[in-house]
Protein backbone atom coordinates (compact mmCIF):
# COMPACT_ATOMS: atom_id res chain seq x y z
CA UNK A 1 0.00 0.00 0.00
CA UNK A 2 2.81 2.34 0.89
CA UNK A 3 4.76 1.28 -2.96
CA UNK A 4 1.51 2.38 -4.35
CA UNK A 5 0.80 5.33 -2.36
CA UNK A 6 4.52 6.72 -3.58
CA UNK A 7 3.95 5.88 -6.89
CA UNK A 8 0.66 7.72 -7.25
CA UNK A 9 2.23 10.87 -5.16
CA UNK A 10 5.26 10.98 -7.64
CA UNK A 11 3.72 10.61 -10.40
CA UNK A 12 3.66 13.61 -12.98
CA UNK A 13 0.56 14.92 -12.52
CA UNK A 14 -0.02 14.94 -8.68
CA UNK A 15 3.18 17.39 -9.00
CA UNK A 16 2.31 19.34 -11.44
CA UNK A 17 -0.73 20.23 -9.26
CA UNK A 18 0.55 20.54 -6.06
CA UNK A 19 2.84 23.27 -8.08
CA UNK A 20 -0.24 25.26 -9.78
CA UNK A 21 -1.86 24.95 -6.09
CA UNK A 22 0.81 26.96 -4.77
CA UNK A 23 1.43 29.08 -7.11
CA UNK A 24 -2.88 29.43 -7.86
CA UNK A 25 -2.33 31.08 -4.10
CA UNK A 26 0.48 33.47 -4.24
CA UNK A 27 -1.25 34.64 -7.70
CA UNK A 28 -4.53 34.82 -6.10
CA UNK A 29 -2.57 37.41 -3.34
CA UNK A 30 -1.17 38.92 -6.29
CA UNK A 31 -4.57 40.03 -7.63
CA UNK A 32 -6.23 40.61 -4.39
CA UNK A 33 -3.38 43.41 -3.60
CA UNK A 34 -3.57 44.66 -7.02
CA UNK A 35 -7.45 45.02 -6.78
CA UNK A 36 -7.13 46.79 -2.95
CA UNK A 37 -4.21 48.49 -3.74
CA UNK A 38 -4.19 50.08 -7.11
CA UNK A 39 -7.62 49.65 -8.95
CA UNK A 40 -9.96 50.25 -6.26
CA UNK A 41 -8.32 53.62 -4.86
CA UNK A 42 -8.11 54.88 -8.48
CA UNK A 43 -12.08 53.72 -8.86
CA UNK A 44 -12.05 55.85 -5.65
CA UNK A 45 -10.86 58.56 -7.20
CA UNK A 46 -12.79 58.46 -9.93
CA UNK A 47 -16.05 58.25 -7.51
CA UNK A 48 -14.80 61.42 -5.77
CA UNK A 49 -13.32 59.39 -2.96
CA UNK A 50 -15.80 56.54 -2.59
CA UNK A 51 -14.66 54.10 -0.43
CA UNK A 52 -15.61 50.74 -1.88
CA UNK A 53 -15.43 48.57 0.55
CA UNK A 54 -17.32 50.41 3.34
CA UNK A 55 -20.19 50.67 0.85
CA UNK A 56 -23.26 48.95 2.55
CA UNK A 57 -26.98 48.81 2.91
CA UNK A 58 -27.86 48.93 6.15
CA UNK A 59 -31.12 47.15 7.22
CA UNK A 60 -31.09 47.94 11.23
CA UNK A 61 -28.39 50.37 12.44
CA UNK A 62 -26.44 49.75 16.03
CA UNK A 63 -28.29 50.19 18.74
CA UNK A 64 -27.85 49.66 22.64
CA UNK A 65 -31.06 47.73 24.28
CA UNK A 66 -32.59 48.14 27.23
CA UNK A 67 -29.76 46.23 29.56
CA UNK A 68 -27.23 48.37 28.00
CA UNK A 69 -25.92 45.79 25.58
CA UNK A 70 -25.08 46.99 22.02
CA UNK A 71 -26.42 45.29 19.31
CA UNK A 72 -24.35 45.41 15.94
CA UNK A 73 -26.16 46.45 13.01
CA UNK A 74 -27.48 44.41 10.01
CA UNK A 75 -26.07 45.55 6.66
CA UNK A 76 -25.04 44.07 3.53
CA UNK A 77 -21.85 44.96 2.25
CA UNK A 78 -21.95 44.80 -1.37
CA UNK A 79 -18.80 47.50 -1.78
CA UNK A 80 -17.01 44.53 -0.52
CA UNK A 81 -18.56 42.22 -2.76
CA UNK A 82 -18.13 44.64 -5.84
CA UNK A 83 -14.33 44.10 -4.93
CA UNK A 84 -14.52 40.48 -4.68
CA UNK A 85 -16.27 40.25 -8.08
CA UNK A 86 -13.11 42.26 -9.19
CA UNK A 87 -10.75 40.13 -8.01
CA UNK A 88 -12.20 37.11 -9.10
CA UNK A 89 -12.73 38.48 -13.06
CA UNK A 90 -9.08 39.17 -12.96
CA UNK A 91 -8.15 35.60 -12.13
CA UNK A 92 -10.62 34.34 -14.19
CA UNK A 93 -9.71 36.40 -16.76
CA UNK A 94 -5.90 35.25 -16.36
CA UNK A 95 -6.04 31.56 -15.87
CA UNK A 96 -8.40 31.83 -19.27
CA UNK A 97 -4.83 33.65 -21.09
CA UNK A 98 -2.63 31.08 -19.95
CA UNK A 99 -4.85 28.18 -20.41
CA UNK A 100 -5.28 29.37 -24.34
CA UNK A 101 -1.31 30.47 -24.22
CA UNK A 102 -0.73 26.24 -23.17
CA UNK A 103 -2.98 25.05 -25.54
CA UNK A 104 -1.20 26.69 -28.42
CA UNK A 105 2.10 25.70 -27.29
CA UNK A 106 0.24 21.67 -27.20
CA UNK A 107 -1.07 22.45 -30.70
CA UNK A 108 2.64 23.58 -32.20
CA UNK A 109 4.15 20.45 -30.06
CA UNK A 110 1.58 18.18 -31.96
CA UNK A 111 2.53 19.51 -35.72
CA UNK A 112 5.91 19.25 -34.88
CA UNK A 113 5.28 15.58 -33.62
CA UNK A 114 3.11 14.80 -36.66
CA UNK A 115 6.02 16.25 -38.92
CA UNK A 116 8.86 13.93 -37.25
CA UNK A 117 6.64 10.81 -37.07
CA UNK A 118 6.87 8.49 -40.20
CA UNK A 119 4.09 8.25 -42.71
CA UNK A 120 2.34 5.10 -41.62
CA UNK A 121 1.99 2.26 -44.39
CA UNK A 122 -1.33 2.81 -46.50
CA UNK A 123 -4.07 -0.07 -46.61
CA UNK A 124 -2.78 -1.09 -49.93
CA UNK A 125 0.71 -1.29 -49.02
CA UNK A 126 -0.25 -3.52 -46.17
CA UNK A 127 -1.84 -5.96 -48.29
CA UNK A 128 0.73 -5.80 -50.93
CA UNK A 129 2.96 -6.96 -48.28
CA UNK A 130 0.92 -9.57 -47.30
CA UNK A 131 0.28 -10.64 -50.88
CA UNK A 132 4.02 -11.40 -51.58
CA UNK A 133 4.52 -12.54 -47.98
CA UNK A 134 1.85 -15.96 -49.04
CA UNK A 135 3.41 -16.27 -52.48
CA UNK A 136 7.12 -16.39 -50.86
CA UNK A 137 5.66 -19.39 -48.70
Amino acid sequence: MLKEFKEFALKGNVMDMAVGVVIGGAFGKIVTSLVQDLIMPIMGFLTAGMDFTDLKLVLSPARVNEAGEEIAEAAIMYGNFIQTTIDFIIIAFSIFIAIKMINKMRRKQEVIEEEAAPAAPTEADLLTEIRDLLKEK
